[in-house]
């Protein structure tokens, strides 16, 4: 079914509350596990119908967050979604509290029990209202951001449409659009700062009523940490400064040279900018770069072929830049139609094919999951695994990369792999600034400011902001849209870049065993934790001591004899 023709309908609440409770009565009263084991795949097929449709209201309001009915459908969800939550937990704890329970384990899998036993401790009824506050506040971070008209250069903008100009060979346009992208921010500083300021005392006191120390214990629960704590993540940061920053400083001193700007003089104007006569670009008018990608996973795999038949044949796509349009790009899942849905915002750079690769990494990944895993809770892995398909396969599909660049492919891949090791430090600058607010919520604006300007140091020494506006008083934070709307998950972007560099590494010496490796590890959905699916086809857990600098000294290396060939 083509996703215009898929029917929303607002969801009977009271009904599905109502049927959670008959469920756990019914759980509890079960005389067997085979019973309880029925009864579990009940509760997911009803949950399954309840998140379609929320699903399908979310997408149509993000493309356009301009449309009332879906604003105000999306608003009702939000305020309706902790209430479901609520009467969901009563049945995880009956299913936890089971007589049967080591036979369920046995049948339904011992991990699924440990993530529902992490659920457990994130949720408490009395936090129903924070809840409902905090998605209220994360959608009106996401409308601020999307009502943005920006003037440049005779037009009205968007910041994604600002993209390619911060990319422009000429030095005074790529200034004057990070200063424009800059004023739309600065206009608004006191709405992002208070929305921000509202959903860190929010979070705060939802930890502090679950009888956490802060959110930074609860947000680990919250993204799943089954098999690593915060102080892992603190000790893979440490890894980052130690063994990579020195390497992305090099990586930075070989731009400039490129630019032919003195290294003293390489400022934050220059750090989009990779190549003298300009960045790599696609080719083509976005329908012919989808027709590019549409030819590269057909011919990659015969998966991969079903698979983007799938989404051309559903139009499983909304990847233009448009007026009133969220911020950003994701994919997501339409379990009663096993679908997945690829939403993005093109603006004419290689990030277009980007999308492409990653956000079809994830669609390609559910897609698989949906045939191989039959607990739907485990088709998903915790977002590290489930960012290491998506970044694995901008790697994988390299052999089909000149349909989008031509002559420029070169250049492109060059910059992807080095964008990808910068990537990691940023990401970390990201998680551990996060870590530091939550640590403090007592925080003003202008101190948090501050902490991110200090952290850009540790991680980003070679920044130099150059008085321009927004970025230099140290708010550039507010662009990352996961600091408001998804707390703590930019790590996993790390974890999951460390993996995909592995499967770089593999595929430029074996193409083939490559793409057998990342299958595998596709094929297990969320069977297994992160560590242990990375142990699992024999790759190294980005936790492992040694295994950052061993993974991206070899990537390094590819760069610079790259940059030769």
């Amino acid at each position: 079914m083509k996703f215009s023709e898929m029917v929303y309908t607002r969801p009977d609440y009271p009904a599905v509350l109502k049927e959670l409770e008959a469920l756990t009565q019914k759980l509890s009263g079960a005389k067997s596990s085979q019973e309880q084991v029925a009864i579990y795949k009940e509760c997911e097929t009803l949950l399954s119908h309840l998140e379609t449709q929320t699903t399908l209201c979310y997408i149509r309001h993000s493309v356009d967050t301009r449309d009332s009915f879906y604003e105000a459908e999306n608003d009702y969800n939000d305020q309706q979604a902790p209430f479901v939550t609520e009467k969901a937990q009563e049945f995880t704890k009956a299913l936890l509290e089971s007589p049967f329970r080591a036979e369920l384990e046995k049948a339904l899998g011992s991990l699924l029990f440990q993530n529902l036993e992490l659920e457990q401790k994130g949720f408490s009824p009395e936090i129903v209202p924070l809840m409902q506050e905090e998605n209220k506040l994360s959608s009106d971070y996401q409308k601020l951001y999307a009502s943005a008209q920006i003037p440049f250069m005779g037009k009205t903008v968007t910041v994604a449409q600002l993209g390619p100009y911060k990319e422009s060979t000429d030095r005074a346009t790529r200034r004057a659009a990070l200063e424009a992208e800059g004023s739309f921010f600065d206009e608004n500083q006191a709405q992002f700062d208070e929305i921000f300021d509202k959903l860190v005392k929010n979070r705060t006191a939802q930890a502090k009523a679950l009888g956490f120390e802060s959110y930074v214990e609860l947000g680990a629960i919250r993204r799943q940490r089954n098999c690593y704590s915060p102080a892992d993540v603190a000790s893979f940061r440490d890894q980052v400064v130690r063994d990579l920053v020195p390497l992305t400083v090099k990586i930075k001193q070989r731009q400039a040279k490129r630019l032919g700007i003195p290294w003293e003089d390489f400022k934050f104007q220059d750090n989009a900018l990779g190549f003298k006569d300009g960045s790599a670009t696609p080719e083509g008018t976005p329908e012919e770069i989808l027709a590019a990608g549409k030819q590269m996973y057909e011919e990659l795999s015969s998966e991969t072929k079903d698979f983007i038949n799938l989404m051309f044949e559903n139009q499983l796509f909304d990847v233009l830049a448009k007026e009133g349009k969220a911020p950003g790009g994701y994919c997501t899942g339409l379990p009663d139609y096993g679908y997945p849905f690829i939403f993005s915002n093109f603006n004419g750079t290689s990030g277009d094919v980007d999308v492409l690769t990653h956000e079809a990494g994830h669609a390609f990944a559910d897609f698989m999951a949906n045939q191989t895993v039959e607990i739907r809770s485990l088709r998903c892995p915790t977002m590290e695994g489930a960012e290491t398909h998506s970044m694995s396969m901008e790697f994988l599909t390299a052999p089909w990369h000149h349909l989008f660049f031509g002559k420029q492919t070169d250049k492109y891949e060059l910059s992807h792999a080095e964008d990808a090791l910068l990537f990691i430090p940023y990401g970390c600058l990201v998680d551990h600034f996060q870590e530091e607010v939550y640590r403090h919520p007592e925080m003003t604006p202008q101190e948090r400011n501050q902490v991110w300007l200090e952290l850009e140091k540790r991680y980003r020494p070679y920044i130099d902001f150059d008085n321009l506006p927004f970025y230099s008083r140290g708010a550039g934070w507010q662009r990352q849209l996961h600091i408001y709307l998804y707390p703590f998950y930019y790590i996993d972007y790390c974890m999951a870049q460390v993996m995909s560099l592995q499967y770089f590494a593999l595929s430029l010496e074996d193409r083939s065993k490559a793409w057998e490796k990342y299958m595998a590890f596709v094929r297990q959905g969320g069977t297994k934790t992160f560590v242990d699916l990375a142990h699992s086809v024999d790759l190294r857990s980005p936790l492992d001591e040694g295994c950052v600098k061993d993974v991206c000294q070899a990537t390094f290396q590819w760069t610079e004899n790259h940059l030769t060939e």
